[in-house]
This record gives C-alpha cells, sequence and structure tokens, in this order.
C-alpha cells in the first residue's frame, strides 16, 4: 500500500486541564500509529489566542502532527477528529516534496543552532573555571 506524508493541525479546546489535553493527543497519536501511520514530528504550539470565536472559545491548544501513513488513514482520523468534542478545529493537508525538503532544512539549521549553542556554552564554562582556579 503506498504511503504518504501529511501534516495535521489541531486545535483543542484550551479550558480543559493539562492532563486531560495530553489525552486527546495520545488519542490521536494512537489512532495514526494503530493505523499503519509513523509519526515523524509532533511541534505542540501550546495554548493561543484565536483569530476569532470557534464553537464560544477564544483560545486554543495548537498541535501540529507530521506523519506518514497509507491514503486510508486520511479517513479515519478525520472521523476520529470529528467524534472528539475537545476539539475545535482541524486540518489535514498532503505535504509535497518541496515542503518535506523545507522541513529537513529547518530542521537542520535548527540542530544546528542548538549544536553551536552547546559548543559555546562548554568554551565559556571552561573558562570561566580556568579563571576562578
Amino acid at each position: 500500500m503506498k504511503t504518504s506524508h501529511y501534516e495535521s493541525v489541531v486545535i483543542i479546546n484550551a479550558s480543559l486541564e493539562d492532563e486531560q489535553i495530553e489525552a486527546v493527543l495520545s488519542r490521536i497519536e494512537e489512532v495514526i500509529k494503530n493505523n499503519g501511520g509513523e509519526i515523524v514530528d509532533v511541534d505542540k504550539w501550546g495554548r493561543k489566542r484565536l483569530a476569532y470565536p470557534i464553537k464560544k472559545a477564544k483560545s486554543g491548544f495548537y498541535c501540529i502532527y507530521r506523519f506518514k501513513s497509507p491514503r486510508d488513514l486520511i479517513g479515519k482520523l478525520d472521523r476520529a477528529y470529528r467524534l472528539d468534542e475537545t476539539i475545535i478545529r482541524y486540518l489535514t493537508v498532503a505535504l509535497d516534496k518541496e515542503a518535506l525538503d523545507h522541513y529537513a532544512k529547518q530542521k537542520e539549521a535548527q540542530e544546528n543552532i542548538v549544536s553551536e549553542v552547546s559548543e559555546e556554552d562548554v568554551n565559556s564554562l571552561t573558562k570561566n573555571n580556568e579563571s576562578t582556579e
């Protein structure tokens, strides 16, 4: 069965407790994994104010899933989103080659920044230790 790359953005009602939000996110991950999907990246943005009220909510918890899956998973995932009353809005799109390249470059740049910062921290700590001795 042919697999494709997808990105799914989910907005969960922010009035829920953190444990309830984590439970919703874990249910989404289970649906993806149990139906032949492989989660590549999860990006939790956290609570954000909505541009306009949706179902009388003014803020939501944003989470983005990037995953590989067979095409029939999208219908099952869509149904799970619709049945969950805590999910305010969702959107799942197929990622093309350009989007995948963009995310790969973005991830690589982020890793470079982290490695540069950690090297600077190590260097500054060793200099501070040498100067105090």
